[in-house]
């Protein structure tokens, strides 16, 4: 088994409760402290903060998915596709490459 997940620090995967207003209602996300990290360094290569970049991804995935089921899920999604480098819009920013946990940054 490979140890560097299971030896990961804890406060990554620690439990953060954020308020958003989101479609003028303001709510309650809870997401782990590494994806909230990554929303924030997402929503910079935007030029948003992060409460208005979780708005509009929240108002644009609306408007084309009709729905959205599971939005805590798909915010860490984001995360994982931002990661990968899967740029959805003309004007995002290639991520750059994340030393995974226990590799050392090049």
């Amino acid at each position: 088994m490979c140890k560097v997940f299971a030896e990961q620090d804890p406060q990554g995967y620690r439990q953060i409760n954020r308020s958003v207003r989101i479609a003028g209602h303001s709510t309650s996300i809870q997401l782990e402290s590494t994806f909230w990290k990554l929303l924030d360094e997402i929503a910079e290569t935007q030029n948003m903060t992060t409460p208005r970049f979780i708005s509009t991804l929240y108002d644009e995935a609306l408007q084309a998915q009709g729905e959205i089921p599971n939005f805590a899920s798909m915010l860490r999604t984001t995360c994982a596709l931002y990661l990968r480098g899967v740029q959805i819009c003309a004007n995002a920013q290639p991520a750059p490459r994340v030393p995974l946990i226990g590799e050392q940054a090049a």
